[in-house]
């Protein structure tokens, strides 16, 4: 398959005229350099960029790649994704191969509730869905412009810092992204994803914002404009192994009870694209609570499939009658932060079944010992 080349298209040269226009935007936000000639370098170029990958020569952001925060950068990424290749995403593949073939199988959709900027791990379990739809309460962040940012290395930097714990854990500590995606440059969900789609070897089409209406219609908007109460991007990108066209989405929407009564957009949006699979990892056993009913339920409803760890659903909420379960790993209990969702009878139900173990880590169990898995399917589906 030819590879398409988004630099050309997408780059377009701006003349802002007025310096006026410049000097207000500088004043709402200080690490903007001033400059005569705005160059807008395509989101494939910027999602490359910022995975510290090379980007094509006839690129606007091809000259900051001689940055030695960039060199600095692209060093360390590609230490960190090779470390975690070996560690965990072969280890994952091969054991998908031998226990969730049907992992290859194409799907309308994938949703990932509670996920945050992951697109790493669901991409992994469901590489073929049409659309992904993942959700958290962390905002996307402006558009992330590398030709804007005035000190390059400190907004890199930001960014590892910001996948730091992900990279090295599998989960993301959102108290570190709170600090973090707060900084000036580079912040929110929407340079993590980025990082993730381009180093998954896929390539960026197109990235549109907007929000959902009250019944869940996704609307378009300039970015950072208030439109909905539910701000969301879309992104269209290639997967360069198959050629296939895939939709990720990403919205900022809170899913308890309480938000989902005061803002039903998000699960209006979910509803209107059918049933799917559903990925749960490092979910803070919320629905494990009195407040996240709806979302189990919908979960539980709009799957045919579900993968997770512990933190996912409760074991209780599994009917024996509709759902076949397949166990792989250790359950040891939550850890010491989550203890008192502790489940008695997954306990059992591992010690009866002496499931497969996991050569990788998995949600908070991250020594790949202790981590546990489940595959959920529903009872009459193939």
């Amino acid at each position: 398959m030819k590879k398409q080349s988004f630099g050309k298209t997408t780059a377009k040269v701006l003349l802002l005229i007025l310096a006026t226009a410049l000097s207000v935007s500088a004043q709402g936000n200080p690490e903007i350099a001033p400059r005569a000639v705005a160059v807008v370098a395509g989101p494939n170029d910027i999602a490359r960029f910022l995975a510290g990958m090379p980007v094509p020569q006839d690129s606007p952001l091809a000259p900051l790649m001689r940055d030695p925060g960039w060199q600095e950068h692209s060093a360390f990424f590609e230490k960190e994704f090779s470390k975690l290749n070996l560690r965990e995403l072969q280890k994952l593949h091969a054991w998908e191969n031998t226990y969730l073939p049907e992992a290859t199988q194409s799907i309308p959709v994938a949703f990932y509730m509670f996920s945050g900027p992951d697109f790493l791990y669901v991409d992994q379990f469901f590489p073929r869905a049409s659309v992904y739809v993942l959700c958290g309460k962390e905002s996307m962040g402006p558009p992330p412009d590398p030709l804007r940012i005035a000190n390059l290395s400190g907004a890199l930097g930001n960014l590892e810092n910001a996948m730091k714990s992900s990279l090295t854990t599998t989960y993301f500590i959102t108290k570190d992204m709170k600090v973090d995606l707060q900084q000036q440059n580079l912040n929110g969900v929407l340079p993590i994803l980025y990082v993730f789609i381009a180093r998954a070897d896929k390539s960026i089409s197109n990235v549109t914002f907007g929000s959902l209406s009250s019944n869940g219609a996704f609307q378009e908007s300039a970015p950072g404009k208030k439109g909905g109460s539910i701000p969301g991007v879309r992104i269209n990108y290639t997967d360069n192994q198959t050629g296939n066209s895939q939709t990720l989405y990403y919205f900022t929407t809170d899913i308890s009870d309480g938000g989902i009564k005061s803002t039903p957009g998000f699960l209006k949006f979910c509803d209107r694209l059918g049933a799917g699979s559903s990925f749960l990892k490092s979910s803070s056993y919320l629905m494990f609570e009195e407040g996240f009913a709806t979302i189990r339920n919908f979960i539980l409803a709009h799957s045919n499939r579900i993968v997770q760890d512990d933190a996912g659903i409760p074991l209780a909420y599994f009917d024996p009658a509709k759902w076949n379960l397949r166990l792989f790993g250790n359950y040891l209990g939550p850890i010491e932060l989550f203890k008192q969702h502790y489940q008695p009878k997954l306990r059992e139900l591992f010690a009866q079944s002496n499931p497969p173990p996991l050569d990788f880590g998995f949600g908070y169990r991250w020594n790949y010992k202790e981590a546990n898995l489940m595959v959920a399917e529903r009872k009459g589906f193939h």
